[in-house]
């Protein structure tokens, strides 16, 4: 059950992602839409949800790429303006336009299952720093490659975000501390 939420919930993460880069009378949405470590929370959350190392690494997975092929779907589709007509070159240049992020999710899509099953198993600090770290550290990527988008509350409110988790995680850690 929960592999066929992680297909679910990752096809219309992708979906969404994709869909929002396109909306043109949104000004923050194409900003909110190239941001990477929301692809990252993703598999984190569905390791969070195991207690077995193994399903937790294969669910980071079945997310990321379910993610994947409903951002491609999504982009293919005619609600983007491509017609089925021309679909079949159409997949091959996408697939060849994104083989980076193909490959890099072989190794984020496990890495981050793996780390949300660590937090919930062990309250390991590293999964923490990990997973807030890419929220935190993000715009300052972004702005070090000269991709920082212009509209200063996506990269705020990405920063905004991260800083809540890790004081989440980090209550929940002297929490457990005191439980001890």
């Amino acid at each position: 059950m929960v592999f066929a939420a992680a297909i679910v919930v990752g096809a219309l993460f992708g979906g969404y992602d994709q869909y929002l880069g396109s909306i043109a009378s949104l000004p923050w949405a194409s900003s909110v839409s190239l941001l990477s470590a929301p692809w990252l929370v993703l598999p984190f959350c569905f390791g969070w949800s195991q207690r077995d190392p193994g399903r937790a690494i294969a669910l980071g997975v079945v997310a990321t790429y379910a993610a994947l092929v409903g951002y491609g779907v999504m982009t293919l589709s005619p609600i983007e303006g491509v017609h089925l007509s021309h679909a079949s070159g159409a997949i091959a240049a996408l697939a060849h336009s994104e083989l980076k992020v193909v490959i890099g999710g072989l190794l984020t899509g496990p890495l981050y299952g793996y780390l949300g099953h660590r937090w919930r198993t062990r309250r390991a600090w590293t999964s923490a720093v990990m997973v807030a770290g890419a929220l935190c550290l993000e715009p300052l990527a972004k702005d070090v490659t000269g991709q920082l988008p212009s509209n200063s509350s996506v990269w705020m409110g990405e920063i905004t975000v991260g800083v809540a988790l890790a004081a989440y995680f980090g209550l929940v850690a002297i929490r457990r501390r005191s439980q001890l």
